[in-house]
């Protein structure tokens, strides 16, 4: 009887470790299927501090949602854009987060990620086709350039000379900007254009340029840029040629030295890009397309809001984001 029992104690002991191997089994498989993935983030050049801020967090935001991120920039080569794009295909990555080298020369690099089944997420710029990407995230550079332009009017007294330097040619914002900008500024016949120049976002080629517009043109009153880089070494030359003082600059991203730099009195203004705010809505959307097959907003492509900052509230800005 004894003998029975104890052989009865072993076989319930033998079902209940194989339960719990099973139960522990299905728990792993269950965990295995939930894990985030690779998420391949490819911006323009890291050393401008908006795209670097672009960059971490988007990172930030997909691992506190269980993905990890591999950030790298294609410096507004297509070329480099598309190797980069082949490494994330090669590296199984869940998504693409990408902020494009050009408006057109990103389609194909666009669909063949998504011919390889991966789905491609747009930030801060756009490509001139629908359908491809599943989100186009991107700050409303029409609304903030008018906001600029409507400050620099104010800033100049409505009247000068002034010239404008223009971002990377290859990218829709710079268009959209510089356009948003005319259609303010040419409304007020005392203001007169008198140079544009390409800086291609840069601060060291904003210095160049500025450099050269001011031998060129030596009574300008004002200078209109497209972003804050440009303008920061457009100060620079107006600093070292002693004109400070006597021209107006304003900015546009909202960038920590440009917030500073109108603080000091050296810019105008600046215009805050809400960078973070898309950077983590368009890991929501990842999120969310992964999860659900859908994005879980009704439009392709989505515009947010920019801020227009001066002395007055420059002191509430940190990091790309206006407090309270």
């Amino acid at each position: 009887m004894n003998l029975r029992k104890a052989a009865m104690a072993l076989a319930m002991g033998a079902v209940v470790a194989l339960t719990a191997t099973a139960c522990s089994g299905s728990s792993e498989e269950e965990a295995k299927s939930t894990e985030g993935g690779l998420i391949s983030v490819i911006t323009p050049p890291l050393d401008n501090p908006f795209w670097s801020t672009e960059a971490q967090t988007v990172k930030d935001a997909a691992e506190e949602k269980g993905y990890t991120a591999k950030i790298s920039s294609h410096d507004y080569d297509p070329k480099k854009e598309s190797d980069l794009i082949d490494t994330a295909i090669s590296n199984d990555s869940v998504a693409i987060v990408l902020d494009p080298a050009g408006a057109d020369s990103s389609i194909g690099n666009v669909q063949k990620a998504e011919d390889a089944g991966i789905p491609v997420f747009l930030v801060n710029a756009e490509i001139n086709e629908a359908g491809i990407a599943k989100s186009q995230l991107v700050s409303n550079n029409a609304q903030g350039a008018v906001l600029a332009a409507q400050q620099f009017v104010k800033a100049m007294g409505g009247e000068g000379k002034y010239v404008e330097l223009v971002g990377e040619s290859t990218d829709s914002n710079s268009v959209v900007r510089s356009e948003g900008f005319k259609s303010v500024l040419e409304q007020y016949p005392d203001l007169e254009l008198v140079q544009q120049e390409t800086a291609d976002w840069d601060q060291n080629k904003g210095f160049e340029k500025t450099q050269v517009m001011l031998q060129a043109h030596p009574d300008i009153k004002g200078i209109i840029s497209g972003n804050d880089q440009m303008a920061l070494g457009a100060i620079a030359a107006l600093k070292q040629a002693k004109k400070l003082d006597d021209v107006v600059v304003g900015g546009f991203d909202g960038s920590p030295e440009a917030i500073q730099a109108v603080v000091d009195g050296e810019l105008a203004y600046t215009v805050l890009q809400p960078v973070v705010d898309f950077s983590k809505a368009v890991v929501d959307q990842i999120d969310s397309y992964l999860t659900t097959g859908e994005t879980g907003v009704d439009s392709e492509k989505q515009a947010f809001d920019c801020t227009l900052i001066t002395e007055e509230n420059a002191d509430q800005v940190t990091e790309f984001s206006l407090e309270g």
